[in-house]
This record gives C-alpha cells, structure tokens and sequence, in this order.
C-alpha cells in the first residue's frame, strides 16, 4: 500500500475519530449548508456526520479497485500516481469541510461560507495542477463525448482544463478574500466550462481537416 494511500487512511480515521468525540457535545441538529451570504440554509440530523469518514472510505477503496473496473485501452494503472494524488485531496476536501461543520456546530461563530469557498478553490488549484497527467478513462478528467473519443482531443482538453482549474481556483481565492462570492461562483463556473468547449472544438477542427 503506497503512502498516499496510507496518508488518505489516516485522514480518514482522524475524521472519524473528531467526529466521535464531538457527537456528545452536538445539537441533535447540525447546520451542514450556508448560502453564499453564510446564512444557514440547511441542516442534518448530527448522526448524519459520520457518513463523511464512510464516503472518505468508499472513496478510497474505489480508487483502489479503479483497475479493475477500467476496460482495455482505459486503463487507469497508465497514471495511477495521479489518481492516487486525486484521492487524497479529494479526501482532503472531504475532512476540511468536516471539521469546518464540527467546528461550527460546538458552537464557535466564525465566516464558515468564506473558509468553505477557499477551501474549494484551492482544491481546485491542487486539482489542475496534476489535470495534463490525466490519461483517458470513464472515471476521471474532463470526460465530454468528443474527448473520450479521441486521444488527441483527449489530451489536449486536459492540458486546457489544468490551466483554466488554476486560473480558476487562484482567482477564485481572491474574490473570496475580498468578500465578492458571487463574483467566485462566477469565476468557478468559467473555469469549469473553457475545457469543454475547448474539448468540442478541437474535435470539431480535427473533423474538418480528416485528421480523426
């Protein structure tokens, strides 16, 4: 077992663990989602909360079994690195988001939202910094219909995507830090759209040259 998966495992235990000695001290309802003003707008029964560690685990363990589940000429082992890379953030993201919600929900007031939206942009940057080394797959990338049918495409939107995601996610950042969230969605969604209109055209340039 690599250490990144060692390092996912741990991440995942301590989550559990928090969560465990938090729980007596937690209301019977726990607010689980603020709207981009950080107002409360939707809570969880505080057994809830236990189902995070079980999704870090899930998570986990599909990385793991991705191989397996891969056909031929899809295989994930080609970049396996990333992957495991993408499972640990992602892990990451899931722990951080946790211990903000277990935090807020023992009572300490604090700019829950803005520390929730940083949290995902820089995950974002985390994310694109390693996008190019995506090789084509059904599970992971950028995965529209034009870029799943050609290597060529393929590689070319993952390179775009890793440029726009941390772009994206540094001023992302930013926005967030000057109060402008509205501005952040904006700029995450942007992010989010330039690979795949990237990816149509370029399949459609390499369909009116006869290059596909």
């Amino acid at each position: 077992m690599t250490r990144k998966y060692l390092f996912a495992i741990a991440m995942t235990v301590a989550t559990l663990i928090a969560t465990a000695i938090a729980y007596p001290h937690l209301p019977a309802t726990v607010t689980t989602h603020w709207d981009i003003n950080g107002r409360p707008n939707g809570f969880s029964a505080k057994w809830m909360l236990f189902l995070v560690p079980g999704l870090m685990a899930g998570l986990i363990t599909l990385t793991w079994r991705l191989p397996w589940l891969s056909p031929k000429q899809f295989e994930v082992d080609d970049f396996r690195l990333t992957s495991g890379y993408l499972m640990v953030i992602t892990v990451g993201l899931l722990a951080y988001v946790d211990a903000l919600i277990l935090w807020n929900g023992l009572g300490h007031e604090f700019g829950i939202s803005r520390a929730a939206m940083v949290g995902a942009a820089v995950f974002l940057m985390l994310l694109g910094n390693v996008m190019g080394k995506v090789r084509r797959n059904f599970y992971i990338g950028v995965r529209t219909p034009w870029a799943l049918a050609n290597e060529r495409v393929w590689n070319a939107t993952q390179r775009v995507a890793a440029k726009a995601f941390v772009v994206a996610g540094f001023v992302g950042v930013v926005l967030t830090l000057l109060g402008l969230q509205l501005w952040f969605l904006a700029a995450i969604a942007v992010g989010a759209l330039i690979p795949v209109g990237y990816s149509l055209y370029f399949y459609k340039l390499l369909e009116r040259r006869g290059e596909l």
